[in-house]
């Protein structure tokens, strides 16, 4: 008897998880052409029904970390990865939080990385992406979309400010106090130097909507900290300055040998008119004014001798004109000369 009781127990289990089997498949089968928003919908009306699918949702969300990894930016150089996770922590359960560093100089690159233990407390962290961290406006989002996440919308250029003229004391929560007044900001901060962490002079702010920005930018009240500032689009600075910083490319010219303004040998140039392809008068670089030294002294090729006496030489007067010729006789004899008598 009871070896019948356990063969009808077998046989029962053995239909039951056919049955089961044959049903999940036909669950597949079914399932397979939904799409994702009508997979969504249904599996959150049977999570708000059911506690365990719920519980099941959950663990399966959770498991995989990217749902729960969060990239930080815009963090200030001083920020600690401590200071990091308890700007964090108010959400739930951190599992990992750090500030990167840079190798070579050891000094915070300004972002940083916060990994939650549950999905639900990256969401709920993610409700509020925009916080104060040390004075300075920081933006999260998933670390799976980088930098693709809410601030590079199609609208970036018309709410991202640049603000100029800043006071050496102005900070980045007064410059938010000061700004907030036009609508809500998104991220925003002053520009500090990495070496002496002192002020640059000028800021960034992102509202959240174009309209505020305009509102900033078309306030006549310009007097901030004792001075008046620049607020215009980011966007617009930033070509600018590229425009200054890039020379402009230099097309070289053909100019032919007949070209006006070129004088040739026997021809006279042509009156009017300015030379081809160069312009009159060029600028000729100048000399530096630094003074040249004078090229040093050859020596002497040969050492110097002392001066050698000579004998004083009586020289013997020539008497002027032609010398008188001797007298001469006839026929060549000597002349005589008769004697007194």
């Amino acid at each position: 008897m009871e070896d019948m009781k356990k063969r009808k127990m077998d046989e029962g289990s053995n239909n039951g998880s056919g049955e089961t089997s044959t049903t999940q498949d036909y669950l597949r089968s079914l399932l397979d052409p939904l799409n994702k928003p009508q997979l969504v919908d249904l599996l959150s009306r049977l999570g708000s029904q059911y506690p365990s699918i719920a519980e099941e949702i959950k663990s399966l969300a959770s498991a995989d970390p990217v749902h729960r990894k969060l990239f930080v930016r815009g963090l200030a150089w001083n920020t600690t990865s401590e200071t990091l996770c308890a700007a964090f922590q108010m959400h739930g359960e951190i599992e990992e939080g750090a500030v990167i560093y840079d190798k070579a100089t050891g000094k915070s690159r300004g972002y940083g990385f916060i990994t939650y233990k549950h999905m639900e407390s990256a969401q709920s962290a993610l409700g509020a992406p925009s916080r104060l961290i040390d004075s300075r406006m920081a933006v999260c989002n998933l670390a799976c979309e980088g930098l693709t996440g809410a601030s590079t919308t199609p609208d970036l250029a018309q709410r991202k400010l640049y603000i100029g003229g800043l006071s050496p004391e102005i900070s980045s929560e007064m410059l938010l106090n000061f700004f907030g007044r036009y609508g809500d900001i998104e991220e925003g901060s002053v520009a500090y130097d990495k070496d002496t962490n002192e002020s640059r002079g000028f800021g960034f702010v992102t509202y959240k909507t174009a309209e505020a920005a305009k509102k900033a930018i078309d306030d006549p009240q310009k007097l901030f900290g004792g001075r008046t500032i620049i607020v215009k689009l980011a966007d617009s600075h930033k070509s600018k300055t590229v425009q200054m910083q890039v020379p402009a490319p230099m097309v070289p010219l053909q100019v032919p040998m007949g070209a006006v303004g070129y004088a040739q040998p026997g021809k006279a140039a042509a009156s009017g008119g300015a030379p081809v392809g160069y312009p009159y008068p060029q600028t000729i670089a100048s000399y530096p004014a630094s003074s040249y030294p004078n090229p040093p002294l050859a020596p002497a090729p040969y050492p110097t001798q002392s001066q050698i006496s000579y004998a004083p030489v009586s020289s013997k007067k020539e008497p002027l004109g032609h010398s008188p010729a001797p007298p001469a006789g006839m026929g060549g004899y000597p002349p005589y000369y008769y004697p007194n008598q």
